[in-house]
Parts: structure tokens; C-alpha cells; sequence
């Protein structure tokens, strides 16, 4: 479930917005329902009137959980404390809004005083969908929600109950509940009409909630849309989980942003079935492979031990023919067009081998009582003969070819990036694998990996580094059949280059190279631009030779990832806009080249705290997706991406 509450408290930017948004299948996370859009909130302070906005909010702690710190005019020059807390209960699709007065300890002549009478008016703004979809008030839905509206006897609230499985509870803990039914119409939806979507909707209100509130007292708010009785979600509001303010011991407690990374990540890990997945993005992705497996790697940094562990188990039971889901719908895994995710599978099975001892790779997982090991080379073996998906190695280079859109540019209308070849995180992730499996296995099958692992190294020094360039060749482009020595190499300077020095398989003057080359020309604060701009060319005094263009013309460089979905922002999607997700690689790459010296750490350091200045906007406290390669560098996409965050965690870690 979701909680996306703006600081300006009653304000809506996007239809993605909620008080609640609740996850309803019980096993796995599925498209989320939203049955809450705001919460408006007035305050009467000694008979002065004002809104709970973003013109009398003092302070605003990110969390979580997230307190609202205002002071509401009372005349006189005087003013009226209120802190409002939200928090979503673990586990479970509610939201509690916690409203206390504090006491005035400070005898500050400009609070009110104890006695002095304070009450809220408090509403909750409904609708009925999902979530991807607009709330439209016609006479059909004034029907729906006032029909389906009931206050139930012995709760201080109501009930909106439009099926018998589906129903939201709202109740407050202190007042008395009103019914007086009231429409919001046109509420502006500027995000969505940014992106040129429909750029507003409409809400219904079937009362409000009369709240006193003396001093040093709390009166909360419950938004629940699980079939469950009061009495049972104060039960679990007393007992708490401790989620919220747990402190991490990753970090010193001063390190705010290692801190606030923590905390972010909390959000991403959630339950599938009686394992655990990731959500790759609010407000509006799921889990999918790719996404889950490269924030496994940080969250296992973050000290997020059991829980990987748990997730490496639900994702090698996926497993099939050397393929792992790439979008996971539901309880649909069916979509393989991956060829990273089972690779960088084996980077999380290795990394927890290390935390965990070699005993991981024998964990019994599925029906098929496979080990994690056994898993591991299932993988290898059929990516060498070839995958269900195509994904298949070429016997000449030991390379592996991928099949269009499979790899993290996925774009795929237009095929702004469509790299059907040879790509170049896929090697470097394949070799990383390749070397796994030598140190797992004796013998003859030893052998065969270390000499497959050998074989494919010497063809990415072979085929993709450029004394010319001076960096390494982001894709070879070829067809299906067509053998790595006779595809075309294509020399764009992309950030994928960068996974050959972050992943171990490049050190000396060839990574220093690598990374001064994207330093130049694809670093932003806090992201990396995903294709460096046109024209630029490489200087002789860099690279120690004649020079060259950086890009061929026939990529376009897209600074802004706006407008129109299929004409404007796909093909910008990968052409340009700058990623956050990549950043932390850089910055490990950067330290990694100059072999980890305390200048090359420092610096890797302040690049990689850029990234706390994007917690700073937008989704405050998270990592958004992608930002506008172009200055200002406006935030876009998912405004909370899981890789971001974790990466950003698993560097931050290593660089202190």
C-alpha cells in the first residue's frame, strides 16, 4: 500500500496522489487501489478560522514517519501549535493521522494558552479506482458514492463499502463525525498534464470529523481498507513495529544522509508470498526482476541481511531454462525478455555468499529442490546453449548476444535504444558469473568455466576498448546468428561502459580513462546522463592521442524527458536523460580506477553526497528515477526509485 501526502497538506499535484492507496491481493503486490485522494484539515484556534497548509506550516520532519509542524493564527498576534504524524501500519493498507496539541513548556507569551479552546475540522477526499486510471463526478458516480456510504453504530466515522471485498473504514479516535457529502471538482493534476494526460479529476467527501483538541492531547484519524474491526487496528497501533524509527547501525547516527538512505529504503521491501520482493518505483511501478536484484546488492549493504536472502530464494524459484522474469504482474511471471536479471541474480548470490559463507549456495529452493548453486549453473548452461528467449553466447568470443530491448534501455516504441547485440554491462555481468562458477565447482567443470571466463575477457578487451574513444564500446551491434568478430561496435559513450571497472574487470590507466571520459560528459549533480550530448569532441591532452568525436550523429542526444509518450519522452528516455540509478557506479568506478587512494575516495565521496541535495525536492527523503540531463536538471519519472536509493547505499558504504 501507498501514503503520497503533499507537504502543502490538501494540495494534489498528480491522480498518483493518496492518503491511501491500497495493495488489495493478500499474496503479492498488484496495482494499487486508490480509495483516499487527500486530507484537508482546518483549524479553529479561540475563534480564528485557517486552513492546515503549506502557509502556516513551520517545519516538515521527511521521516517516516512525517510530522507536520504548523502554527495557526489566533489573533493577537498569537498562534496555535498543531503536529500532525502520518504513518502507514506495517503490513497492513492503513494510514494513521496522528493530530496532538503540545503543552507549552516555554511560557511563551505568543502560544495560546492550555485552556484555550482548539478544534479541527478534518475531511478525507475519496475515490474508487485504480490507480492508473481518473476519478469523473457524474450522476452515476454521486450514486456509487453516496449509496455505498454508511456510518456505522459505535464508530466516530464512516464506512465506504462498495463491494463486499473491497471497503475503506475511517474513524477518528476523539469528536464526533458530521455526514455532509461535497464534491471536489476539477482538482488539477499538473504532473500528469506535464506528460500530456488528462490533467485533472474529481473527488467525493461524505462528512467531516469535529476534532478538540487541548493541550498535551492526541486525536488520530484511521484510514483502513483491511476487512478488520477497530479493536483490532488499535491493537496494532499499540504494539507498533518499530519500522519507522529504527535506527540503522550501517551508518554513525550523524551521518544524515546514510541515515535518511536507510530509512528510504524501507519503503521498496515488501512481502511476496511468504518471501520478499521489491518494488522498483512509486508511484507506479511493481517488482520486476532487473530492478529487484540491483537493489538487493544495497540493501544487503544496508544490513538488510534476511531479507535478500529471502528475495535471492523467491527469485532462483523463478528460475526457468536460464531465465528470470523481467515485469512481474501480479502472480504473472510469464515475461523473460531479460537477459541482466539472471546475471545479476548471480552478482546478489555471490555478495550474499560472502555476508552468509559459502553455505548459501547449498539452500535447498522450489519444487524441484534445486540449491542455489545448482540455480547458478542452470543459468550458465543454457545462456551457453541458449535460452527459450534467445539469449544465447557465441561460441567464437564466449560472448553473449542479446535480443533487442532485453537489456535496462528497454525502450521499445519508438526503438530509441534498442542495442540487439552485444552489449556491454552484459559481458562484464556474464563474465563476473563465468568466474563465480570456476570457484564453485572442481575439476573438469572448473575448468571449463575459468576457460569460458578467460575467453570472454580477452574478447571485451579485444572488441570494445577504443584508443581512439578511450572508453569502452557500449554495444555490438549484430543480429541473431550473427558472431561477435563480425558485428559492428558501437562507440556512443553511454554509462554502461562503466560496469566493466565497477564490476572488477578493469583497473589501471584504461578505467582511468573510462571514468574521466564520463566525469566529462555524462555526470550531473546527483545522476548520470544516459548518452553523453552532440557535438562534443575528445581533446588530445585527455587520452593521450588524436582525438575524435564522442557520439556519431545518428544518436540523438533528448536533454528533457517531457511531452508525449511515444514521440517525445521514450525516445528521450535513454537518449539523454540522466539516471540516478548508474551515479553510485560512477562514483565507485572513480575510486576504483585510482585504486582506492584517499584523494580518488574523498572525491568519490562529495560526487556520490550530490545525491543528497535530490531528498532535498521532489518526493522528499527519496531517490528519484531519472532527472533532465538538461540544466536545471528538473526531477522526472518515478519520483521514488528503489536501484537509486540502494546503489547509493552499497557505495556510500564502501566509500566510508
Amino acid at each position: 500500500g501507498m501514503a503520497r501526502i503533499c507537504a502543502d497538506l490538501g494540495r494534489v499535484m498528480s491522480k498518483y496522489d493518496c492518503v491511501m492507496g491500497a495493495n488489495l491481493h493478500p499474496d503479492f503486490p498488484v496495482d494499487r487501489h486508490i480509495f483516499a485522494k487527500r486530507v484537508r484539515v482546518w483549524v479553529n484556534a479561540d475563534g480564528f478560522i485557517s486552513p492546515l497548509d503549506a502557509r502556516n506550516l513551520v517545519r516538515l520532519d521527511v521521516g517516516p514517519p512525517a510530522r507536520w509542524h504548523f502554527a495557526a493564527h489566533a489573533g493577537d498576534g498569537r498562534v496555535a501549535e498543531i503536529v500532525l504524524q502520518a504513518r502507514m501500519l506495517a503490513g497492513r493498507n492503513t494510514t494513521v493521522l496522528a493530530f496532538s496539541r503540545p503543552k507549552d513548556t516555554r511560557n511563551d507569551p505568543r502560544r495560546l494558552p492550555k485552556e484555550a479552546d482548539v478544534r479541527l475540522t478534518v475531511r478525507i477526499d475519496l475515490e474508487d479506482r485504480n490507480f492508473h486510471s481518473q476519478t469523473q463526478r457524474n450522476g452515476g458516480a454521486e450514486h456509487h458514492f453516496s449509496s455505498n456510504t454508511s456510518s456505522p453504530r459505535g464508530t466516530t466515522g464512516f464506512l465506504f463499502k462498495p463491494a463486499k471485498d473491497r471497503q475503506l473504514l475511517v474513524w477518528c479516535t476523539a469528536g464526533t463525525y458530521h455526514p455532509a457529502p461535497e464534491w471536489s471538482d476539477h482538482l488539477p493534476h499538473p504532473v500528469e498534464q506535464s506528460r500530456g494526460q488528462p490533467g485533472a479529476g474529481d473527488a467525493f467527501s461524505p462528512g467531516w470529523f469535529e476534532v478538540p483538541l487541548t493541550a498535551g492531547a492526541e486525536a488520530t484519524v484511521v484510514l483502513s481498507a483491511e476487512m478488520e474491526s477497530t479493536e483490532t487496528t488499535l491493537k496494532v497501533m499499540a504494539q507498533g513495529d518499530g519500522m519507522d524509527e529504527k535506527a540503522s547501525g550501517v551508518f554513525p547516527a550523524e551521518d544524515a544522509f546514510g541515515q535518511q538512505l536507510i530509512r528510504a529504503a524501507r519503503a521498496f521491501v515488501v512481502r511476496r508470498n511468504d518471501g520478499k520482493t521489491v518494488i522498483a518505483g512509486y508511484p507506479w511501478f511493481l517488482d520486476w526482476g532487473r530492478d529487484s536484484l540491483i537493489a538487493a546488492r544495497g540493501l544487503l549493504a544496508g544490513g538488510f541481511v534476511n531479507e535478500v536472502r529471502d528475495l535471492a530464494i523467491v527469485f532462483a524459484r523463478f528460475e526457468e531454462n536460464g531465465t528470470l522474469p523481467n515485469t512481474i504482474h501480479g502472480g504473472d511471471a510469464s515475461n523473460r525478455d531479460t537477459s541482466d536479471a539472471p546475471l545479476w541474480f548471480g552478482v546478489v548470490c555471490e555478495e550474499l555468499a560472502a555476508v552468509l559463507g559459502d553455505s548459501f549456495y547449498a539452500t535447498v529452493v522450489g519444487p524441484g529442490r534445486r540449491t542455489i548453486r545448482e540455480v547458478l549453473i542452470s543459468i550458465a548452461a543454457n545462456l551457453v546453449r541458449g535460452t527459450p528467449n534467445r539469449i544465447r553466447m557465441d561460441v567464437g568470443s564466449a560472448l553473449i548476444w542479446s535480443p533487442s530491448h532485453f537489456t535496462w534501455m528497454d525502450t521499445n516504441y519508438p526503438a530509441g535504444t534498442p542495442r540487439e547485440g552485444y552489449p556491454v554491462e552484459i559481458q562484464a555481468l556474464w563474465i563476473r558469473l563465468l568466474r563465480q562458477l570456476s570457484a564453485l565447482t572442481q575439476g573438469e567443470e572448473r575448468q571449463h568455466w575459468a576457460e569460458l571466463a578467460g575467453k570472454a575477457m580477452d574478447s571485451l578487451d579485444q572488441f570494445y576498448w577504443s584508443e581512439e574513444s578511450g572508453w569502452y564500446a557500449d554495444v555490438l551491434l549484430a543480429g541473431e546468428g550473427v558472431p561477435a568478430a563480425k558485428a559492428t561496435r558501437d562507440d556512443a559513450l553511454r554509462s554502461n561502459c562503466l560496469a566493466v571497472v565497477g564490476l572488477g574487470l578493469c583497473t589501471g590507466l584504461r578505467a582511468r580513462k573510462t571514468v574521466e571520459a564520463a566525469r566529462r560528459y555524462l555526470v550531473i549533480p546527483g545522476a548520470l546522463r544516459s548518452l553523453a550530448p552532440l557535438p562534443v569532441r575528445v581533446p588530445l591532452a585527455i587520452h593521450g592521442n588524436h582525438g575524435g568525436l564522442l557520439n556519431d550523429p545518428k544518436h540523438p542526444y533528448w536533454g528533457r524527458y517531457e511531452g508525449d509518450e511515444d514521440t517525445r519522452r521514450k525516445p528521450a528516455y535513454h537518449n539523454g536523460t540522466a539516471w540516478t540509478w548508474t551515479f553510485p557506479m560512477f562514483c565507485e568506478a572513480l575510486a576504483l580506477a585510482w585504486g582506492f587512494e584517499e584523494s580518488a575516495v574523498s572525491a568519490a565521496r562529495g560526487y556520490l553526497a550530490s545525491m543528497a541535495g535530490l531528498m532535498q525536492q521532489g518526493c522528499l527523503g527519496q531517490i528519484p528515477e531519472i532527472v533532465d540531463g538538461d540544466a536545471p536538471h528538473t526531477q522526472r519519472g518515478c519520483d521514488a526509485q528503489a536501484w537509486g536509493v540502494t546503489e547509493a547505499i552499497r557505495v556510500w558504504r564502501r566509500l566510508n
